[in-house]
């Protein structure tokens, strides 16, 4: 099955600025009408959210709001870098009704199988 494919950004000016990202964990579960696909990204809410579909590409950016700490750094283990994700999606995904909802700093993407590929009955005529 390969629904989702996980792709390498494509090479613009835009992107290739000094940019840094950080790829979150996700989990992708295929469920009766489609699929679900969730991505870790701590720290970052609703408004830090952007996902985009550009043709069979849906790239998913979460940036983090900038941490407010006075006073000099002794360990620092997380990077500050935002999150980037970008996935090539199988035809077979009705991309007209892809959904989204962040919770605790999970996003969760819920992509619909096209009617077309759905199992269905067909009926014997006489």
């Amino acid at each position: 099955m390969k629904m989702f494919a996980p792709t390498e950004p494509k090479a613009t000016a835009e992107r290739t600025a000094q940019t840094e990202y950080v790829t979150p964990a996700v989990n992708i579960f295929e469920t009766k009408d489609g699929y679900a696909l969730e991505a870790e990204m701590p720290g970052v809410n609703k408004d830090g959210l952007e996902i985009t579909l550009e043709g069979n590409e849906i790239t998913i950016i979460g940036r983090r709001a900038p941490e407010r700490v006075n006073g000099e750094v002794l360990l620092q283990e997380r990077s500050p870098a935002d999150y980037r994700r970008v996935f090539e999606l199988d035809p077979a995904i009705d991309t007209g009704t892809i959904s989204a909802k962040m919770e605790q700093g999970i996003l969760t993407l819920a992509l619909s199988k096209s009617e077309r590929v759905k199992p269905r009955k067909i009926t014997v005529s006489e």
